[in-house]
């Protein structure tokens, strides 16, 4: 009996162990995982864009080529020979090749319309005056090249270059508006996140076969020498004024 009494001891005693051990090694493991989690969540957030952020920091570029149709309507009106055509001409071509042969047609007429529009609903019924905005945006950026082919902006042309960059100006500060705050929420609705995460891939892909490189950064870079060539990269220039004392 106290043999065998002994003998359960140590076989008691030995599964005792390995269970501290395994306990340890688990704990163990949790800890390292735990580690690692919060070293990739301290990682530069900056290196990855998702699809939707792809598609809005694409409008902030587009943006500025509108501002500076914008900033230079007034002066096409009082001064137009202060207006160099190839500064318009080289805004022209980039809102052309990155804006509408790139992120309209491979982008949002080929991944983010077609979906929007078969989940229905209200949201869809923007697709299609989004589509013709951007058929007449076309039609506009033709014009502009044409028009700023000239040596020198004067007379009745500028007047109606500047007319017709009033009325991009327009259209397009509206249609940017709905697509960030109600085209593209609903078209990410229509997704699950691996979805997302492989159309952020894709639309990297697409970005690549369409420049050749990083059409982002190059397109920052020709926007900025636009910007600088007309006396625009100042962002404090455009600070508001005071507004008039209260009475």
């Amino acid at each position: 009996m106290n043999l065998k009494r002994r003998q359960w001891l140590a076989t008691a005693c030995g599964v005792g162990t390995g269970v501290v051990l395994l306990g340890c090694q688990l704990k163990s493991q949790k800890d390292l995982d735990e580690e690692a989690s919060e070293k990739a969540g301290q990682e530069n957030a900056g290196t990855e864009v998702n699809a939707v952020e792809d598609l809005m920091r694409e409008h902030g570029v587009l943006r500025r080529c509108i501002l500076v149709y914008q900033e230079v309507v007034p002066r096409l009106r009082n001064n137009a020979a202060s207006v160099p055509p190839d500064a318009l001409e080289k805004t022209a071509k980039l809102f052309q090749a990155f804006g509408q042969d790139y992120h309209e047609k491979k982008l949002e007429e080929t991944h983010i319309f077609p979906p929007v529009s078969k989940a229905g609903g209200i949201v869809a019924a923007y697709v299609g005056v989004l589509s013709a905005q951007h058929q007449r945006g076309r039609e506009i950026t033709e014009y502009i090249l044409s028009a700023s082919a000239s040596p020198k902006l004067a007379g009745f042309a500028a007047l109606e270059l500047a007319r017709v960059l009033e009325s991009f100006v327009r259209m397009y500060a509206h249609h940017a508006a709905i697509e960030d705050t109600i085209i593209f929420p609903a078209w990410k609705q229509t997704m699950t996140k691996d979805q997302i995460d492989f159309m952020s891939d894709k639309f990297e892909e697409i970005e690549h076969d369409e420049f050749g490189k990083d059409g982002f950064e190059d397109a920052l870079k020709r926007i900025s020498d636009v910007e600088t060539t007309l006396g625009f990269a100042d962002l404090g220039q455009f600070t508001a004024p005071a507004p008039p004392a209260s009475k």
